[in-house]
């Protein structure tokens, strides 16, 4: 099984361990250092304070000093639901793109199959390009 599928794999299961009802969402991530990574979105009394479902995996390869080199987020609507794929927001594609932009991640599909995109290719006008071999 190739990794694409295994980080799939993976966001789906803890998506079925963490909701067992109603809504779920979850990200995986595999590093260079060969881990896969999951989280999923904190539960927020104010909306404000929310953050993506992929942060805290970033946060963990951070914390291993890891570099991210696949990324997918998946979440259903409810236990009853076909699990879709959610291309990067852009906030977490600059969270990402911090191992560059070559990280791959995952796309939203029209008929959900499962399909990775370099950062490159999701985002071609990245502002960090007017810096090239500065940042």
């Amino acid at each position: 099984m190739n990794i694409e599928q295994k980080l799939y794999d993976a966001a789906v299961e803890l998506i079925k361990q963490r909701y067992p009802v109603g809504w779920g969402g979850a990200a995986a991530m595999y590093t260079k250092g060969e881990r896969i990574l999951t989280s999923v979105a904190p539960e927020v009394l104010v909306d404000a304070t929310n953050v993506c479902i992929e942060t805290g995996a970033i946060l963990e390869a951070h914390k291993f000093n890891d570099p991210v080199t696949y990324s997918i987020c998946v979440v259903r609507d409810d236990e009853n639901s076909k699990f879709k794929i959610l291309t990067p927001c852009g906030i977490c594609q600059e969270r990402l793109i911090y191992w560059g932009e070559d990280v791959k991640a995952a796309v939203f599909t029209e008929n959900g199959e499962l399909d990775y995109k370099t950062l490159k290719e999701i985002q071609p006008y990245h502002w960090a390009k007017a810096y090239e071999g500065e940042i």
